[in-house]
């Protein structure tokens, strides 16, 4: 079975084509949601967490204090650096664990926004870029999440690799703005992945 990283940059359309992956029955780990969920759930996660951030970090209820973990990371690359350490093991181990139960597909999808970023995609096979230009997905961006501000979006693109260094990065590329369909390019590269 082959794992297929797919990611891209905020609004590029990830979750569209992992959907269109889904309909033709290829399984998709979504590790960001995983990341979250494991902050909350893995009590050895959730320990050396309260460990190196203090009690704050979790409610009393055992969910994760999004907001102070933020405040205490925001700006500061060493505790970013050390949360991402954290965290990037234990999501990996979920996904190796993950990836058992579907031994009879041909390949399984694993998205991650970061996934050039963390490094990653250097334990998968081969990945896939969903690629939209700038002010395309500043828009849709915009538009699914009014609570966003165009300033906070700008920001997180700044955090995530160019569309050149994702692009040169990648082993594919689904180009998703509106230039050709989504669907021939997920369908083509399907049949090339299950050779």
């Amino acid at each position: 079975m082959k794992k297929i990283g797919i990611t891209g940059g905020i609004g590029a359309g990830k979750s569209l084509i992992c959907k269109i992956f889904e309909i033709l029955d290829i399984p998709n780990y979504p590790a960001d949601y995983r990341a979250k969920w494991l902050q909350s759930n893995d009590s050895e996660l959730k320990a050396k967490i309260a460990f190196h951030f203090g009690k704050e970090a979790y409610f009393e209820n055992g969910e994760l204090n999004r907001n102070y973990l933020s405040k205490e990371v925001f700006g500061d690359d060493e505790k970013l650096k050390l949360l991402n350490n954290l965290v990037h093991p234990a999501v990996a181990e979920d996904f190796k664990n993950w990836c058992k139960q579907y031994s009879n597909k041909p390949y399984v999808l694993k998205e991650a926004a970061l996934l050039f970023e963390t490094g990653s995609y250097k334990q998968l096979d081969a990945t896939i870029n969903v690629h939209a230009n700038q002010g395309l997905r500043l828009q849709r961006t915009l538009e699914r999440d009014p609570n966003r501000t165009k300033e906070s979006v700008l920001s997180i693109m700044k955090k995530q690799f160019s569309d050149e260094k994702r692009i040169e990065l990648a082993d594919f590329v689904i180009y998703n703005d509106e230039s050709q369909s989504v669907i021939k390019q997920v369908m083509r590269l399907h049949e090339l992945l299950v050779e």
